[in-house]
């Protein structure tokens, strides 16, 4: 008889138990994947560690029947991701496309998605509250340049990134990753 094939699946955590639940699926033996992304913190020096996909986490298991039950009744674990009651299996291609992304710390580094010209808003520091546009994108201190009007002139200040509402994005991995997984 031919060996199983093994599938990833999908686990819905419950709130900010992603970690837990992962290690409650490894301790019954269950092979797990937790993408999670590092989000710069210069001010701090350090570094900020989120979960990519908050309250999910990805299952490899080849016997549905044996390995089912102790997926869903795990402390930490909601439910499997399903469609019509069916558990829905997802390609190895996405979970081999994440892992590429992953530096040798095994986390996603994360960029800034700021665009100069874009306008922001300002969330912290004595300018809190006011728009401005960014000027010049963030430097590798952390700090970004935008244009503010105060009295009645535009001026130019430099900010800490983390002092503008701005979304994160997966860094684009290097080039020889990219041959390396897409070959």
């Amino acid at each position: 008889m031919a060996a199983l094939e093994r599938h990833w699946y999908v686990v819905y955590t419950k709130p900010q138990k992603e970690d837990y639940a992962e290690l409650n699926l490894r301790l019954r033996g269950v092979e797990t994947f937790f993408p999670k992304l590092s989000l710069p913190k210069p001010a701090q020096r350090k570094r900020q560690i989120v979960s990519l996909f908050p309250n999910y986490l990805f299952v490899r298991f080849q016997s549905f029947e044996d390995e089912y039950y102790s997926v869903t009744w795990c402390p930490g674990v909601k439910r499997l991701v399903s469609f019509d009651s069916v558990p829905a299996a997802i390609d190895d291609s996405i979970v081999s496309f994440l892992r590429c992304q992953m530096g040798s710390d095994g986390l996603i580094a994360a960029r800034c998605n700021v665009k100069i010209g874009q306008q922001v808003s300002i969330v912290g520091g004595p300018f809190a509250g006011l728009n401005a546009i960014v000027q010049e994108p963030p430097n590798a201190k952390g700090r970004v340049k935008v244009l503010l009007e105060l009295l009645n002139r535009p001026t130019k200040i430099d900010i800490p990134i983390e002092s503008i509402k701005v979304g994160w994005i997966a860094a684009a991995p290097k080039t020889q990753r990219l041959q390396f997984c897409f070959d």
